[in-house]
This record gives structure tokens, sequence and C-alpha cells, in this order.
């Protein structure tokens, strides 16, 4: 059974962006999409009588946030296989539970009753730190989430679980028949003699993107050897490696300036149960200019 794309939706605009976003790629990747709401109306509103006719105002407010969001994707694209639920829980344990089957988890930038202004609601941030599946957050302005610059953008690191962000990257440029630009940063940082070179941030152990006081031939080196399955598991993807000093959050966010997705590797410690993102994409989710996509790498 093909495992659904899940989008959170809570009726603000910009979940509505996300089942925008969604809807075109569950069509470009075959899928079924699952709406999901969450609503604790239960708690605090009394249950009505059966024989009544009347319905609490929050079931009735949470059955119309997804009937209304189901509309829409359907009218976006009929093709696309849509299901809606309400589930009475809290957004954030609703949306982890709902991505450990899932192709991938996406939410908007914020909700219903964020602060104006905010540049990331908790429960993404919290969904992207945390879930076991790929987390999109959608956020830009146009014409990046629309897709149609051509281009999806990949963070290298040094990890292993770097490898999981470039597979995932790689699908997507496959499936959008768009290019793919693989950004290793690197550092030539002064020091004083005897001094170790400077490091990637904390939170970011071999997923930072960046290479302190690497040459940049090692860095390309880096890049070659991270690329090497995917440019042969998608030749048709055009392929371009670019290597940039300077430091990697830095060089990510310019990257995205003219991206339709940049993707970010994440790694989940066993046994931890605390917020696992790291320095360099809580900086992209925070102020990306196209939608990121967060792939968590277990160690």
């Amino acid at each position: 059974m093909e495992l659904p794309l899940v989008v959170g939706v809570d009726g603000s605009e910009s979940s509505l962006l996300a089942v925008d976003w969604a809807v075109d790629e569950a069509a470009r990747h075959g899928l079924p999409l699952r709406l999901v709401h969450a609503s604790l109306w239960e708690r605090y509103e009394r249950a009505r009588p059966s024989l009544s006719a009347d319905r609490p105002a929050g079931e009735v407010m949470a059955q119309n946030i997804v009937a209304s969001c189901a509309h829409r994707a359907q009218l976006r694209d009929p093709e696309v296989k849509v299901s809606a639920d309400v589930v009475a829980a809290d957004a954030v344990s609703t949306l982890l539970r709902a991505g450990s089957e899932a192709f991938a988890l996406v939410t908007g930038v914020h909700g219903r009753g964020e602060v104006a202004g905010l540049l990331l609601g908790s429960v993404s941030l919290t969904v992207a730190a945390r879930a076991m599946c790929p987390v999109i957050v959608v956020r830009g302005d146009e014409p990046n989430p629309r897709g149609s610059l051509g281009r999806v953008v990949v963070g290298v690191g040094d990890a292993t679980g770097g490898t999981g962000a470039v597979r995932f990257a790689a699908q997507e440029a496959d499936s959008r028949g768009c290019a793919l630009t693989a950004v290793r940063a690197w550092r030539s940082p002064v020091h004083e003699p005897g001094s170790p070179p400077a490091e990637s941030g904390p939170g970011d152990p071999g997923l930072a993107a960046e290479a302190a006081g690497a040459p940049e031939d090692q860095v390309s080196a880096t890049l070659d050897d991270a690329l090497r399955e995917v440019v042969r598991e998608h030749p048709e993807v055009d392929v371009t490696r670019s290597a940039v000093e300077g430091p990697a959050h830095r060089v990510l966010l310019e990257a995205s300036a003219d991206a339709d997705l940049i993707v970010v590797g994440a790694l989940r410690r066993h046994g931890h149960f605390g917020l696992q993102l790291g320095s360099i994409a809580h900086a992209l989710l925070h102020h990306s200019a196209c939608p990121v996509a967060v792939i968590p790498h277990r160690v």
C-alpha cells in the first residue's frame, strides 16, 4: 500500500498554501493525499445528547476546516485521491503519529493564532525537529513555492546521514524534471599557529554541509562521492556541484533564493526526545526563500 503524503491543516492561509503545494507534490509522485486537522474541542465542550440536532461549535468548525481543504485539493487536481481526518489530539502529537505511516509530512510556516510576523510556528518547528519521516515546511513568496524556477538544492554534509537528503533531493528533481544543485560550503579560517581549525556549529555533526578549513579539491571530491549513486540512479537529472566558501547557513540561504525546494539532513539520536534539528536546518526553516525539506537520519 502506498504511503500517503500527509498535510497538517488548520484553516490558516499558511496551511492552505501547504495544501496547494502538497496536491502538486502528490500528483508528481502518484501518492494519495491525507489532510489531518488536530482538534481538542471535545475537552472544552460538553457532548450534546444523542437526540439533539445541534452539534458542538468546535466539532462544526473542525469538520468545516477539513471539508473546505479537501474541496480545495480536489479542485486543484481531481486526479489526486484525497482523504481528510479530524483527530482529537494536539497538533504536534497528531502529525508525528501520522508521520509514522507517511511518505512525508507537509506543514505551513505557522498556523491560526500565531503571533503576526512570526518567522516559524512552534508546531512546524517541533515536527521538523522530531519526525522520523521527511518534513516539508512550505514557505517563501512566489515563484519559489510554485516550482517554476527549475532547481532543487541539497546541502551536502560529511556523515552518511547526508545520503538520505541527497537521495530525496534527486528524487524530487527527477519527478519535477528539473536540475539538482548539490552545495557544500567550506571555510578557510584564520587562526593562530597550532590552534585547531574552526568547527561546524553545535547540533550539526556531519550534516552541516560545511567543511572547516577544507581545500576546494577535497570539497569537490566529497561532492563527487555523495552524488555518485544518485547520478547513476537518476541519469536524466542535470546535476551541478557547487563548492562555496562561507558559513553553511548563509550559503544555503542564498541558494534558496532561486530554488523550488531546498533539502537538508537532520540527525535523530536513539533515545533522545528533545528537538533534533541543527543550527543550519533551523536557519533555513526560519529564513529560506523557498520550501524546506528536512530529511531525518537515525544514529
